[in-house]
């Protein structure tokens, strides 16, 4: 079996995508890795909905063991660092800050996303549950949405779908889409391959998603 991308990869290569005095929203899961993985000398402003702005990288299981601050934590309840200049607010504060416009870049996990960049990531039938959380808001508000996800299910169905099975979070908001297999963009004219894990191939990468994919005619392994 070809060897995937680790979801710190994942992370690391979606933190290329910020940008210096960015404010930055990160989803539940991969995403949240990514405050441990800005660019040097970059400065971004990590936002959460729980009502935190400016705050640091998550903090390691080693220095929980040591020190953590039980009340600072980010949308998916991990311990995050204080960073100089952090601040709190009622929660409202908080999806006020989303709902005018304020983010910059929303980086979500994704149960589903389809050649439209419409997204789903709150329900998971399966289980008869969901939480949407500030998803909904992020995903219509912010300047831009990238998707952080494996490329396929547990049981290796696709997560890139021609049409979305499940309550979708947001019609066509996505923007870029990384995996542990590619970077795709959205375009109009459907989804454009980027960038691919070292190892793969085009044709591999297509047989695990279910829409067709347009090859970069610069396509080229995903770099770090």
């Amino acid at each position: 079996m070809k060897e995937r991308l680790s979801r710190e990869t994942i992370a690391m290569r979606a933190a290329k995508e910020l940008f210096d005095g960015a404010v930055v929203n990160l989803g539940i899961g991969i995403p949240t890795l990514v405050s441990s993985f800005i660019p040097e000398g970059m400065e971004v402003t990590f936002h959460s909905e729980n009502g935190v702005l400016a705050f640091g990288p998550v903090v390691t299981a080693e220095e929980a063991a040591v020190k953590a601050d039980i009340d600072l934590v980010n949308a998916g309840g991990q311990y995050v660092k204080p960073l100089p200049g952090m601040s709190f607010f009622h929660h409202a504060d908080s999806f006020l800050m989303i709902r005018g416009g304020h983010i910059d870049i929303a980086m979500l996990g994704v149960i589903e996303v389809s050649e439209k960049g419409d997204l789903a990531n709150w329900m998971f039938p399966a289980r008869g549950v969901g939480n949407i959380g500030g998803g909904m808001d992020l995903a219509f508000n912010a300047k831009r949405v990238i998707c952080l996800t494996e490329h396929t299910t547990k049981d290796g169905k696709p997560k890139i779908v021609k049409q979305t099975s499940i309550p979708l979070t947001a019609p066509a908001c996505v923007d870029l889409i990384v995996t542990d297999l590619a970077v795709i963009e959205v375009t109009t004219a459907g989804l454009v391959l980027k960038e691919i894990a070292p190892g793969w191939t085009p044709a591999e990468v297509q047989h695990l998603t279910e829409p067709k994919l347009i090859v970069s005619e610069t396509l080229r392994e995903i770099e770090l």
